[in-house]
């Protein structure tokens, strides 16, 4: 068992139960590893991992975005969207995203709520770039990306609660008019 495959047990934990449901035993035994061997990967604890955990699925994100976004800003949006229908479907509608149960939690680790919040932020950096990219001023182009990824992570929560993808279905046919817009007006 790798200490990578830890982490994204505990990612995928925290992304069905939240964090504070989350425990170093419960991921230990989701993933398959001896309760030690967590601990000596993770000597700062549940800390360490939440915080890592949400780096990893941060990383994730940012690896599919990042390929999509050369070909544009839509093709971008379209993939992100795809990633979180896929899960969300993948997993019955039991699982949202790591980074957001995170930053919800009443009770959160403050180093773990900090990597949800750089979450966000590289993920909307990446939108934005490629909106610059195709002639989108700096500050429209920033409020259009955390707008995207604000819509995609309320998709998801409305999703698991319905039971379906028609908020995620919905929420990225009009966010892709809207770029398609934005972006026809700027060239």
């Amino acid at each position: 068992m790798s200490r990578q495959q830890i982490v994204a047990g505990a990612a995928d934990m925290i992304r069905r139960r939240g964090l504070n449901a989350t425990s170093i035993r419960e991921v230990a035994k989701h993933a398959g590893t001896p309760l030690g061997s967590t601990y000596h990967y993770f000597p700062g604890g549940k800390s360490q991992l939440a915080t890592e955990a949400v780096q990893w699925a941060s990383d994730t994100v940012q690896k599919v975005l990042a390929a999509k976004l050369r070909k544009g800003p839509i093709a971008g949006l379209q993939a992100f969207f795809a990633l979180w229908r896929q899960i969300v479907t993948d997993t019955d509608f039991q699982a949202g995203c790591p980074v957001l149960a995170v930053a919800i939690e009443e009770i959160a680790d403050p180093q773990a709520v900090a990597a949800a919040a750089e979450a966000f932020r590289a993920w909307s950096e990446l939108l934005e770039n490629a909106l610059k990219d195709h002639g989108v001023q700096a500050p429209r182009a920033k409020s259009l990306a955390q707008l995207v990824v604000a819509a995609a992570e309320g998709a998801v929560a409305m999703c698991r609660a319905q039971r379906g993808t028609q908020p995620l279905d919905d929420v990225a046919k009009e966010l892709t008019a809207l770029l398609e817009s934005v972006i026809e007006a700027r060239t």
